[in-house]
């Protein structure tokens, strides 16, 4: 499974779109911790490989990622990060 932000360059069958979300609570002493956001990459990135394997997909490509800090009254803040992309499935040029 590869995973890309930029377009398959080989002969490939796209599969569809994949996304997923993972959200992190800051809780009020630790409002200003946005290092915490590596965490929510690697979340990210595994819960879309695995959707995408289940689709039988090679790889996702053109993954994008978009960044949100939800902030709740009289609640702490989230930090949402949701990542999506094209799944893809590698083809041999010799099928086609």
């Amino acid at each position: 499974m590869f995973l890309s932000t930029e377009a398959c360059p080989q002969a490939h069958r796209v599969l569809g779109i994949v996304n997923a979300t993972s959200h992190l609570m800051l809780p009020s002493e630790a409002i200003d911790s946005f290092e915490s956001m590596d965490q929510l990459f690697s979340e990210v990135e595994e819960k879309l490989k695995q959707r995408a394997e289940a689709k039988g997909a090679d790889g996702i490509v053109n993954i994008r990622f978009t960044t949100d800090v939800a902030n709740v009254q009289v609640a702490p803040r989230f930090l949402v990060l949701t990542g999506y992309g094209t799944m893809v499935q590698l083809v041999d040029r010799d099928e086609d």
